[in-house]
């Protein structure tokens, strides 16, 4: 399989891209899906949600004091 880099991938292989995609490499071609799941229900006013790149995952904090992690109810991926 080639990926959208340029990249050669051996049949039955897996890997995760630098934007936190994990793909594998079938004969049918190549499938990907994110790796992290995204917050979607948390009080938006008060905080924000923040990606980290390094561990693929999202952390919700306050927006005046990001020390302080808020609540999150629902996630989606």
């Amino acid at each position: 399989c080639l990926d959208g880099e340029g990249k050669v991938h051996e049949f039955g292989s897996r890997w995760r891209t630098e934007n936190c995609d994990d793909c594998s490499c079938s004969t049918g071609g190549i499938g990907c899906c994110t790796s992290y799941m995204r917050p979607v229900d948390y009080d938006e006013e008060k905080c924000e949600s923040i990606f980290n790149k390094e561990t693929c995952s999202y952390k919700v904090v306050e927006k005046d004091d990001h020390s302080k992690e808020c609540p999150v109810h629902s996630w989606v991926g």
